[in-house]
């Protein structure tokens, strides 16, 4: 299968700035990145892409076994990048996608120039002294909500999670998204979102990396971003004074210029 059309990679931005790729997160798409999409591609050549089984993605290319753990995903954003043989690629990815770009980076590390990663969570359980924000028994609660009613999980969780009451439209945007998900690709997805754990894999990073975080987070509070930040050698942690797990929406300006002073090195 065409990769390119699979995935519903979109390439904009200037023709000689550094390559960003775009990651989204979980029950979302590339649609989500407008906000901070005009800013990044006045000095940036953006790719942008659906993951499999995710907005206007080729739904028949998804399967439970290739997509039922995070490398799957990993594994298409190596596809892309050959296809269009991307180099020096600054891999951008938000929330669930700050992992599968750490996986990408681990298996070729030579194709990648630096990693951002947006909100991130390596593993949303606690686990003795390491906090995740959530109890097995919270995200057991979660997955059981998701699967029984999709619709109404969706309805729940999207106000909880943008956390900006005082603008429901941000909560609504992401809702729809989520609704727009097949449920059955979301549950196989939610299933490999919240029940991963991929803290060995930071300590395997040798590409520059960004953590950026919010400075209140309900779903990777502060805590984590933190924990992230020390286990990734070398890297650089900036908290947003915003709040909410998707700031890429509700801080879009603060988001944008925090991703182009780290490609420019400053």
């Amino acid at each position: 299968m065409d990769v390119l059309r699979r995935n519903n990679v979109v390439v904009t931005g200037s023709e000689t700035g550094p390559v960003v790729l775009l990651a989204h997160g979980f029950g979302c798409d590339q649609n989500l990145w407008r906000r901070v999409l005009p800013d990044l591609a006045e000095r940036c050549r953006v790719v942008l892409f659906d993951h499999t089984g995710c907005g206007r993605s080729d739904v028949s290319a998804w399967s439970p076994e290739r997509y039922g753990t995070l490398d799957g995903y990993a594994g298409d954003v190596l596809e892309i990048c050959r296809e269009l043989d991307l180099r020096d690629v600054v891999l951008v990815g938000h929330s669930v996608s700050a992992m599968i770009a750490v996986l990408a980076a681990n298996e070729e590390p030579e194709r990648f120039s630096q990693l951002v990663l947006l909100t991130p969570s390596p593993c949303y359980v606690d686990d003795g002294d390491y906090h995740g924000g959530f109890s097995r028994e919270d995200v057991d609660e979660l997955l059981v909500a998701l699967e029984s009613n999709y619709l109404g999980w969706s309805s729940t969780m999207a106000p909880l999670i943008v956390d900006n009451p005082d603008r429901p439209e941000l909560a609504d945007e992401l809702k729809n998204s989520f609704c727009r998900t097949d449920p059955a690709i979301a549950r196989v997805f939610a299933r490999a979102t919240f029940l991963s754990d991929n803290r060995e894999d930071l300590r395997k990073v040798t590409v520059p990396t960004l953590v950026i975080q919010c400075a209140v987070d309900a779903i990777a509070p502060p805590e984590v971003g933190l924990y992230t930040h020390e286990q990734i050698p070398g890297s650089k942690l900036v908290t947003l004074n915003a709040i909410g797990h998707c700031p890429q929406l509700s801080a879009p300006e603060m988001t944008a210029e925090a991703i182009l002073e780290f490609v420019n090195g400053r």
